[in-house]
């Protein structure tokens, strides 16, 4: 028996064939957005764009709250379902992941309205009579493209942001991870936002780069340094705003009275929490001479004590995410070691199923080597022992990027004075981490590290353009400076020499002379 081949059916939907980073198992396939369906999407934004923005902003929060409760009730199912495909720890699922909703709402709740708003700024004496304001309005439609790192907490931060600010989101996951884009489109659709306020499309680089080349207003970016420079390329040719946030080699300096138990768990989470697979994961420890074979002696226990396996396993630390970035762990590792680096700890790939990297260790690490110098993205700890703290900050600042650091030191006011001379975006004092979960600070960084900041009010502004305003009520017929010019030369001098001067009574002459100068004839 034959079955006739309808012409007009629709085609088969190119699939992103997954596997899982635990296992080596597959995991359900995800289609691919098509071209035409992608311009659908951000058409949809398009036409969303301007009741979203005139929603008020009370409006706006309201709708948005009600992930809370969502979020809430279905925690363990949206944390196993990230575990599945990054095969990361529960519990880091749960608290670095869907943790950022509730954090975000709360800060929004209480600071949108505040970071938004219209407000008064002084006018100088040279303009009486007026008044001045700067007011903030919505970019309209915004691309989010996302990483796989992080692929749920990296999308939905800006999505809340910038649907806060009064946009309409286009969100790209990455093809690695997927099933946070998943996730966000079910939560857009639970909590009934309007059509188009919040798209989602699937697929590669090449979905990415139709996206920055469709009909949007800005373009938020985390990933690679390298797709960065095409996305701000992209950007350019139109040209629209672009905020990038790229990648680190954050260091941790370590001073010759740091808490070095306190130090040496934090290298260690610092480092391996995500498998290493964060942008400011530790990369770059400088270890000052007087203390660092104690340092390592401490963290060689606390590596020993790691449990090393799949989420199910309560394990300390998981997969890498896919086997593209454990090669290039390998690599750098391999190199090093060749290079002169001693390995301590680890080194190599687990003889077991899915993309498990031992925890690593090195020390004798120069600034030479390609462990060094480029981002390595994976459970490795580099040590460089430094002379004195002078000496590793400035091996810290000499580097190409600059997103991340942290200074390590009993002396509370002295490690204030390092960490505010270390050139990057964000640095804690005897911690790690916490400033990118503080939901009032910016967060970004300098150099290859990104443009732009997101988080806080940063974040708000910087999903939002600035709007100047100057009122006059009118009360004149003209402006002393308007045409005609005849006669005015000597009271715009008197004007200019006042105010360069501070000298009140000429600027103040100055500005009759102008006025008297310009009467015109009664008709």
């Amino acid at each position: 028996m034959s079955t006739r081949v309808d012409d007009h059916a629709a085609p088969t939907p190119r699939l992103i064939e997954r596997r899982s980073p635990t296992t080596g198992g597959p995991l359900r396939s995800i289609a691919i957005t098509e071209p035409a369906a992608l311009a659908a999407a951000v058409a949809r934004a398009r036409a969303a764009a301007p009741g979203w923005r005139d929603t008020p902003l009370e409006r706006r929060l309201a709708h948005l709250e009600r992930l809370r409760s969502l979020v809430l009730a279905r925690a363990d199912e949206y944390a196993r379902r990230l575990s599945d495909e990054t095969g990361k720890p529960w519990i880091e699922t749960l608290g670095h992941e869907l943790l950022f909703i509730p954090v975000f709402l709360d800060y929004h709740r209480k600071n949108a309205a505040k970071a938004l708003a219209r407000h008064k700024v002084k006018t100088p004496i040279l303009f009486p009579g007026k008044a001045s304001y700067i007011e903030r309005f919505p970019r309209g439609v915004v691309a989010i493209i996302a990483p796989w790192n992080f692929p749920f907490q990296l999308a939905i931060v800006p999505v809340l942001q910038a649907l806060t600010a009064g946009n309409t989101v286009v969100l790209k996951p990455s093809e690695i991870t997927p099933e946070s884009g998943e996730i966000i489109r079910e939560l857009a659709a639970a909590i009934e936002l309007p059509p188009g306020v919040v798209e989602v499309v699937q697929g590669d680089g090449a979905v990415g780069a139709a996206l920055c080349r469709a009909d949007v207003d800005m373009i938020f970016f985390t990933g690679s340094v390298a797709t960065g420079r095409k996305v701000m390329a992209a950007a350019a040719e139109r040209p629209i705003p672009v905020e990038l946030e790229l990648g680190g080699k954050d260091a941790m300096i370590l001073c010759a009275d740091a808490p070095l138990e306190r130090a040496a768990r934090a290298a260690v989470w610092g480092g391996l929490a995500n498998a290493g697979q964060a942008c400011i994961s530790v990369e770059r420890i400088f270890a000052v001479e007087s203390i660092h074979d104690r340092f390592i002696e401490l963290v060689e226990r606390e590596l020993d004590q790691l449990r090393q396996g799949a989420p199910e396993d309560d394990a300390d630390v998981g997969p890498m995410i896919f086997e593209g970035q454990l090669r290039i762990v390998d690599r750098h590792v391999r190199a090093a070691v060749a290079d002169g680096a001693r390995l301590l700890r680890g080194g190599q790939r687990l003889d077991r199923p899915g993309n498990f990297y031992a925890p690593t260790l090195l020390t004798g690490v120069r600034p030479d080597m390609e462990i060094y110098r480029d981002e390595t993205f994976g459970p490795v700890l580099p040590v460089i022992k430094v002379r004195d703290e002078e000496e590793a900050l400035r091996l810290a600042n000499d580097h190409q990027f600059g997103l991340n650091g942290s200074v390590w030191t009993r002396d509370v006011k002295r490690g204030l004075a390092l960490a505010s001379r270390m050139e990057c975006g964000q640095v804690t004092v005897n911690d790690l981490f916490i400033t990118a979960a503080n939901p009032a600070l910016p967060f970004g960084g300098i150099r290859s590290s990104g443009i732009g900041r997101y988080h806080g009010e940063a974040g708000l502004h910087a999903f939002t353009h600035t709007r100047a305003i100057m009122v006059d009520r009118a009360f004149m017929s003209d402006e002393p400076n308007w045409f005609p010019y005849r006669g005015k030369y000597p009271g715009m001098l008197d004007l200019f020499e006042g105010y360069a001067t501070k000298n009140l009574l000429k600027l103040t002459r100055g500005l009759l002379r102008l006025r008297r100068a310009g009467k015109r004839d009664a008709p």
